[in-house]
């Protein structure tokens, strides 16, 4: 079973196994909350993320083609480790559970992993390698991974700048 492996810079360039570029996220949209496209190799949008600004955690929707497919939460209460909710319509929403802060953590469905995000596989800063199952859905992986990283490392990445 062959799978995809992809990374994400910290300009959030997306380029595949191959090292072709297939998408770019574009966070440089003035609004009220953050907002950000991915945009394929020839800039057509290929999905947005909306920050929720009513929201009592941190939730973002993942939007394609005008409809919300999926709400990406940061979860409340949980002891000693930070978790993420990606839910999607129907039955198999994602959990994103590891070391945030250490950029090493895991999607599962129904406890089976889909997902592995790990920053350990490069060497370059803020790069991270994104290693999705077959038959699971790369862009949503992918902006999922997108929102974890606004939500952990906010603080961060404001110094950095």
């Amino acid at each position: 079973m062959k799978q995809k492996i992809f990374a994400l810079g910290d300009d959030f360039h997306i380029v595949d196994d191959h090292g072709e570029h297939v998408a770019t996220v574009d966070g440089k949209v003035f609004s009220i909350g953050k907002k950000l496209a991915f945009l394929d190799a020839n800039g057509q949008e290929l999905a947005r993320i909306e920050e929720k600004l009513l929201s009592l955690k941190p939730s973002y929707e993942i939007v394609r083609g005008g409809k919300t497919v999926a709400v990406v939460s940061k979860d409340f209460f949980t002891l000693f480790r930070c978790s993420f909710t990606v839910d999607v319509p129907g039955p198999d929403d994602l959990e994103a559970q590891g070391s945030f802060t250490d950029h090493e953590y895991k999607f599962t469905r129904h406890g089976k992993r889909v997902a592995q995000v790990s920053k350990a596989w490069f060497s370059i800063r803020d790069t991270y390698g994104v290693e999705v199952e077959d038959g699971e859905d790369p862009l949503l992986i992918l902006a999922s991974a997108v929102v974890i990283d606004l939500c952990c490392h906010q603080e961060t990445k404001a110094d950095d700048e």
